[in-house]
């Protein structure tokens, strides 16, 4: 996404990033994700968006919030475990697009990421293992995840 500056975590460097204590909910990305990202250095809604939702507290993230963040590979160390949360009770928690939205989203993430996060990894198969059937949108990004973390 251009405009949008990651960090090294977002670029898919992982290795040995399992968080050892709880989140604190009450801080933005910006506050955990250092470096703070700033102003927008390309003006575009999506990038604006990313941008206010850095400045957010990831406890007040919404099903959307938490989609468009993670469907951009932001913030992921600290909004997976949120959006796992969603997931274990509500499968197909949907943003703005479809239900399932935000399952797609999580599916969708790089494998390097799951390789290092294996106890999110088998979070994840087990909100699949709930689903009697994966919904037509999310049924290719399904199967990959499957492929890619065996």
């Amino acid at each position: 996404m251009t405009g949008v500056r990651r960090s090294p975590e977002d670029e898919g460097r992982w290795a040995d990033r399992t968080m050892s204590r709880p989140l604190d909910r009450t801080k933005t990305l910006n506050e955990l994700d250092r470096p703070a990202w700033g102003e927008p250095e390309y003006d575009s809604p999506l990038v604006r968006t990313c941008h206010r939702l850095r400045d957010k507290p990831i406890g007040e993230f919404t099903v959307e919030d938490l989609r468009i963040m993670i469907g951009h590979r932001i913030g992921l160390r600290y909004l997976v475990p949120l959006a796992l949360e969603v997931l274990e009770q509500y499968p197909l928690a949907e943003g703005d697009f479809y239900p399932g939205d935000l399952l797609g989203s999580v599916l969708r993430i790089d494998p390097g990421f799951w390789a290092a996060e294996r106890e999110w990894r088998d979070r994840v198969r087990a909100v699949l293992e709930r689903l009697s059937e994966v919904p037509k949108e999310l049924r290719a990004a399904e199967a990959m995840f499957r492929a890619c973390t065996v």
